[in-house]
């Protein structure tokens, strides 16, 4: 009867965990830490490990965006796939696979928040802002920056310059990383690290005003 007890305490804890509403503000947040999580999260990605990307953006989601505990597993497996369908991608055509996982994993997010966004047009944005990164050949760094504007101005529904210095700070950081490439060495991931710490210090300062 133990077993049995247990089994139904467990499976009462995931049921209210996956499907009981718990909204909180996504404009809460320790952007050091946030810093520091998506340091770690691009280590993963550069170097093709799924399965800690999947850990640490789970780890995070809870950590920051309060996601219930096997809820953010859920959410993390839905942006990891995202993720590497489009890391696989070759082409336009390609890229917009990512596109169903993204729309359903904000459709989850929307679930927990009290800000209200559209999610198609933030899965759109989201995707886009992968494109850019990726297609150096047709996009600079500038046009990176005015991605991730728009990016976070749909997702906090307030109007896009003010999302300036966030856009220019991660950008940056992005480009950090490319320039570094795979001999990255620690003193590089520093400066990345520093560099994010400005953009979600930047974001921070303004969706909490």
């Amino acid at each position: 009867m133990a077993w049995f007890l247990g089994v139904s305490i467990l499976s009462l804890w995931i049921a209210t965990d996956l499907f009981i509403p718990r909204k909180h503000s996504i404009r809460q947040f320790d952007p050091t830490a946030v810093a520091r999580l998506e340091t770690a999260m691009w280590r993963s990605y550069y170097d093709k490990n799924p399965a800690l990307l999947f850990w640490q953006l789970a780890g995070g989601l809870r950590e920051q965006f309060h996601a219930p505990f096997w809820r953010s597993f859920v959410l993390g497996f839905q942006a990891t796939k995202a993720a590497f369908v489009f890391k696989r991608g070759q082409s336009d055509a390609d890229y917009q696979q990512a596109l169903p996982e993204l729309l359903t994993y904000y459709g989850n997010i929307q679930e927990l928040t009290v800000e209200s966004f559209t999610i198609p047009d933030m899965a759109r944005e989201e995707l886009n802002w992968w494109i850019v990164h990726r297609q150096r050949n047709r996009y600079s760094y500038a046009d990176l920056a005015d991605a991730l504007d728009t990016t976070a101005a749909v997702l906090y529904r307030q109007p896009v310059a003010e999302f300036t210095r966030y856009g220019q700070f991660r950008a940056d950081a992005m480009r950090l990383c490319d320039e570094a490439g795979r001999g990255a060495t620690e003193a590089d991931w520093r400066r990345i690290e520093q560099r994010l710490d400005q953009a979600w210090g930047e974001l921070h300062r303004v969706v909490s005003r």
